[in-house]
């Protein structure tokens, strides 16, 4: 099973890696769906760049996750559950507040 995981855990990381580039906001959920104008307000490579370091923590959390399968140590499962709903709590306070990635005219 902690193999498995970990084979999940690729995905998140190639994702991960090409946010933090600065590519790839078509595949962001919300964003891919505005239109043209609404994109031009937005600011995509720092949206994709805070996005990216989003989804480092939640691959750290998944590695966690096939650690305590692996280890069987039941800690490192409920450290990780705890950082990723961190992680996702944080991402969704931050990024709709204070209109953070939208650019400055």
């Amino acid at each position: 099973m902690g193999v498995a995981i970990l084979i999940v855990l690729i995905p998140f990381l190639i994702f991960a890696i090409l946010l933090s580039k600065g590519k790839g906001a078509s595949l962001l959920a919300g964003y891919n769906t505005m239109s043209d104008s609404e994109k031009a307000q937005y600011d995509e490579v720092d949206l994709c760049k805070f996005m990216g370091k989003i989804m480092y923590g939640i691959s750290f959390s998944i590695l966690l996750f096939a650690l305590s399968e692996m280890l069987e140590n039941q800690i490192l499962f409920i450290i990780g559950l705890i950082s990723l709903l961190t992680f996702i709590i944080f991402a969704l306070v931050y990024s709709n507040t204070r209109n953070r990635f939208k650019k400055n005219v």
